[in-house]
């Protein structure tokens, strides 16, 4: 789960890194009585899941009432390589004397954090690597050792950081290894870290990215989620409990167990088609969990078939085709249908369907079959 820069930064805050003064608004009033609060000059700033706000006109510095709001109505409602602005982050003016680059993020491959520090800020990783890759230096971060301030205090050497603030940069890297381990995060990034002219180092911006899978541990992270961002249909999927993936193509993929509904794509695939979605229905499916997912898949105007691939082991063939005959009959479907059933209850589900009489509903006895059928259905 991505953060918006305010809500890592109130994070930040509960775990001691130095961040300027800011308040959150979503409105053009609100966020004129957080500058008025906060005092002048201060930044208006769009939140939104995606870098380069600034030069896209999403961060504007306020010199009085009149220019907050004159932002503010500018900023709010702002599409941003795709996002929509709803909220503002209001924040202290900071005087910059120099900017530096801080992360630490997980390492999947090794198994650890990996601390990343460099005297070079305020431009991307990639490109700061890529000019200079001495300037970006890395230490991997060992599970069960303390991160102390001999570490932190090496890497910040090593990095080139003044030396009148070197502990305090090395102080903000320990502490956003604290909130890392606190809070599940796998990614956190401060671009910039800035040294202000009387010589403070501050956290300016903020990305971080919390494990989903530890969500259940932080119910008050889960709350944060930017639900404005996510894709209707995952998440559609997300509250029914099903495992979906969208794609792109306009071809609906149904399947039970992830290994069938990634032979499913390539199938479809080599047939010519383009799949919409991975949806895997799961190795029990009821038929209350395929009318869920068919639901799910019909919301996305792109798609113009539905593929079921289903091989019955735990699942029984009886079922899903209960369920499409219940969906057939609770929803529109509004787009032809090919199924392919075996396994389990197979003879059962396919009499079941042919009984049934669903309009624009063909059986196919083979995956390539079925994959070619759907495809020609499709228009592919």
């Amino acid at each position: 789960m991505d953060l918006l820069e305010y809500q890592g930064k109130q994070l930040f805050s509960k775990h001691g890194v130095p961040v300027p003064e800011g308040k959150h608004a979503t409105s053009v009033d609100d966020a004129v009585a957080a500058a008025e609060e906060i005092g002048y000059p201060c930044v208006i700033k769009a939140q939104v899941a995606i870098g380069k706000r600034g030069k896209a006109g999403g961060i504007k510095l306020a010199n009085d009432s009149d220019e907050a709001r004159e932002h503010a109505e500018a900023i709010l409602g702002m599409d941003i390589r795709g996002f929509t602005v709803h909220d503002l982050w209001v924040e202290q003016a900071s005087e910059i004397a120099a900017e530096h680059y801080a992360s630490i993020i997980l390492d999947r491959g090794e198994k650890k954090l990996l601390a990343m520090l460099s005297r070079m800020g305020g431009m991307d990783v990639e490109e700061m690597a890529e000019k200079d890759p001495e300037a970006l230096v890395k230490r991997h971060l060992e599970p069960n050792r303390e991160f102390g301030p001999e570490q932190a205090g090496a890497i910040a050497a090593d990095a080139g950081i003044d030396e009148d603030v070197s502990k305090q940069v090395a102080d903000l890297l320990i502490e956003l290894h604290e909130v890392a381990l606190e809070e599940d995060a796998t990614l956190i990034e401060v671009n910039p870290l800035i040294v202000t002219e009387d010589r403070k180092a501050l956290a300016l911006d903020s990305k971080m990215t919390i494990d989903n899978n530890a969500l259940f541990r932080h119910e008050e992270l889960a709350e944060l989620r930017d639900r404005s961002a996510e894709d209707p249909q995952e998440q559609m999927a997300k509250e029914k409990g099903l495992t979906y993936v969208k794609l792109g193509g306009n071809i609906g993929i149904l399947g039970n167990g992830a290994g069938l509904c990634m032979s499913t794509l390539d199938v479809v695939a080599q047939a010519g088609g383009e799949p919409a979605n991975f949806l895997d229905a799961g190795g029990g499916s009821k038929a209350e969990a395929i009318v869920d997912a068919l639901e799910v898949i019909t919301s996305d105007p792109k798609v113009n078939a539905i593929l079921f691939n289903i091989f019955g082991g735990i699942t029984r063939c009886d079922e899903v085709a209960r369920g499409i005959i219940e969906a057939s009959q609770r929803i529109d479907l509004g787009v032809p249908l090919v199924v392919r059933l075996d396994g389990t209850n197979s003879e059962e589900g396919l009499k079941l369907l042919e009984e049934a009489d669903i309009a624009d509903l063909t059986v196919e006895k083979t995956m390539l079959g079925a994959a070619e059928k759907v495809v020609e259905l499709a228009g592919g």
